[in-house]
């Protein structure tokens, strides 16, 4: 059985698993039934569990007790909220004293007094709001996470194992503590089941995969070739001129497609021309993959690291564009200068010996091999952008968007015969990458839950002394640095909660920060080799082909470039507080 048929396999098993959450857990737990007493007082006690940021804790064990004797035990929901409601002798609460407890592993435990004659009454029903508040602590569970987190970014990010089984087994590594260990000793609990499933967006799941959809049938009309046929066609043998629509093509192209399909489709296509022109393919293909690095971060839809603070922050489409698309176009130019300045003799260097000819080659080897279907796509994709960038306006998630148009395009390729369903499933959704997000969101929520996350977000806090202008260029040059040597999703995924938290306590920060770290992560991608998955797909085809590049030799061109658009960015940034 091949890797993909195993990560399709191990993606529906997740997300079989799923609906268990969304059946139980969003109400607060209440314990087992309490007797009932005819004629007795009703006592409803309620409130909300909060960490030392103000954030809701879910999964917090309450134990109530009334002159010292537990009536009631139960855990909180998702949003921090508890309800505990149980039977007195009537007149006995007025005599009594109520104790609240509260507990959660890497947390201390907690509890408060109430006299009985404190709360509210109407008849015989009693009322009280108590909301608790626990401090962090280093615990066993937090240690263990950390410890695991740290061991899968490693495996991740230096590429000693898959990325995909890496982060499986790190998930599977944390559940497995918590309930062997853990149940032994609630110190080890480090998060449940449940909580686990909870921590997956499949917002950014499924636009994944509907996007991939799209593409992947899309690509069966031959339109990208074709798209580097006429960019030929316009520089009239010019090479320099070509590289430059081929930035422009493949920058425009990643802000609206996956930036990483962009470049599986360009650079064989790209090494054709190179080739023909006696050219080495890599003066090409370096800057076009700088440049589609730069085009994903324009908008939600872009770059991975968008979609997922898209999702997590609630931002639109719009909200991306608006933002971002100027400072990305700016930087695009600075890349068409760089180009010329670095690649230039080479470019010049470069000769057809007959123009007319040779574009006459491409016309028939790179043309459109099936216009019906192109023509069914275009319009399907163009329905889904129009969703994309409106969805904010309908309320609605831009995965549903995405799988609309995949629904639709790949019925209209199956009825008419143009492709085979199980050669899409296969071969054009990319199983492992969508199982690596799945594996990736659990791995961040369990050091979430354990308080990794909030940790460095009181570090960063405490560096950043509470100023909007540290904190900002703190989070863009941390995030930018930090993606250059490690892959940005992991990283992105790491710094959501943190940001957020980050947000609602720096005054005027507003969405800036957000944006700080969708440039930094977007850009910093730029910096080596293993900085963007798009970088990694583009450097093994051309090795692949013969065309070889070192790590520094890589690193030398493009590490420049990224700390000069990190540098834009920031700018950006500071002068216009988008």
């Amino acid at each position: 059985m091949s890797t993909k048929k195993i990560a399709a396999l191990l993606f529906i098993l997740v997300f079989l698993c799923i609906p268990d959450y969304g059946l139980a857990g969003h109400g607060p737990k209440s314990g087992p039934p309490k007797p009932v007493i005819p004629g007795g007082d009703t006592i409803n006690i309620s409130g909300i569990i909060l960490d030392n940021h103000k954030e809701p804790i879910s999964e917090a064990e309450v134990r109530v007790l009334v002159n010292g004797k537990e009536v009631d035990h139960l855990s909180t929901a998702h949003n921090g909220k508890y309800i505990s409601r149980f039977q007195l002798q009537k007149g006995q609460i007025k005599e009594a004293t109520i104790e609240i407890h509260a507990y959660k592993a890497s947390f201390k435990s907690t509890a408060i007094s109430i006299p009985g004659q404190e709360l509210a009454s109407k008849g015989n029903n009693y009322y009280l709001s108590a909301d608790i508040m626990l401090e962090r602590v280093l615990g066993p569970a937090f240690w263990i996470s950390t410890v695991v987190f740290i061991l899968a970014y490693v495996l991740i990010a230096f590429e000693l194992l898959h990325r995909t089984i890496a982060a499986m087994i790190g998930a599977s590594l944390m559940l497995l503590i918590s309930y062997t260990i853990g149940t032994l000793n609630p110190e080890y609990h480090i998060f449940s089941f449940e909580a686990a499933m909870a921590s997956i967006d499949m917002n950014v799941i499924f636009l994944l995969m509907g996007m991939m959809i799209i593409v992947g049938v899309l690509k069966n009309t031959g339109v990208f070739q074709w798209c580097a046929y006429l960019a030929y066609r316009l520089a009239k043998g010019n090479v320099f001129l070509l590289s430059v629509y081929l930035i422009i093509f493949t920058a425009v192209s990643s802000a609206f497609l996956d930036n990483v399909t962009t470049m599986l489709l360009l650079t064989g296509v790209a090494i054709e021309i190179c080739v023909s022109l006696s050219l080495n393919p890599l003066t090409v293909l370096i800057p076009l993959v700088l440049a589609s690095n730069v085009g994903g971060t324009a908008t939600l839809i872009g770059d991975p690291p968008n979609i997922m603070i898209g999702s997590y922050a609630g931002l639109t489409f719009m909200d991306f564009v608006i933002a971002l698309a100027a400072v990305c176009a700016v930087c695009v130019v600075f890349l068409i200068i760089m180009t010329k300045l670095v690649w230039g003799k080479a470019y010049a260097s470069a000769r057809v010996e007959n123009i007319e000819e040779y574009t006459q080659k491409l016309k028939e080897e790179y043309k459109i091999t099936d216009p019906t279907l192109l023509s069914y796509g275009l319009g399907v994709l163009a329905f889904a952008i129009f969703l994309f960038l409106t969805h904010g306006y309908w309320h609605m998630e831009v995965s549903v968007a995405a799988l609309m148009g995949a629904s639709v395009l790949v019925t209209i390729a199956i009825v008419t015969g143009k492709i085979n369903l199980m050669h899409l499933i296969e071969k054009d959704i990319e199983w492992p990458t969508l199982m690596f997000f799945i594996f990736l969101f659990i791995l961040v929520g369990a050091v979430e839950s354990a308080g990794l996350l909030s940790l460095i977000a009181d570090w960063i806090q405490h560096l950043s002394q509470g100023s909007f202008l540290i904190s900002c260029t703190l989070i863009i040059w941390v995030a930018a640095i930090m993606s250059a040597f490690v892959d940005n999703i992991p990283f992105t995924a790491t710094m959501l909660p943190i940001v957020a938290y980050l947000s609602t306590v720096i005054p005027g920060a507003g969405n800036t920060l957000w944006w700080a770290l969708a440039l930094g992560a977007c850009f910093g991608g730029n910096g080596t080799i293993i900085g963007a998955s798009a970088n990694v797909v583009t450097i093994g085809i051309a090795e692949s082909r013969g065309y070889h590049i070192t790590f520094g030799g890589f690193m030398k061109t493009a590490f420049p470039y990224m700390i000069l658009t990190v540098l834009v960015g920031n700018i950006w940034l500071l002068l216009f507080r988008p």
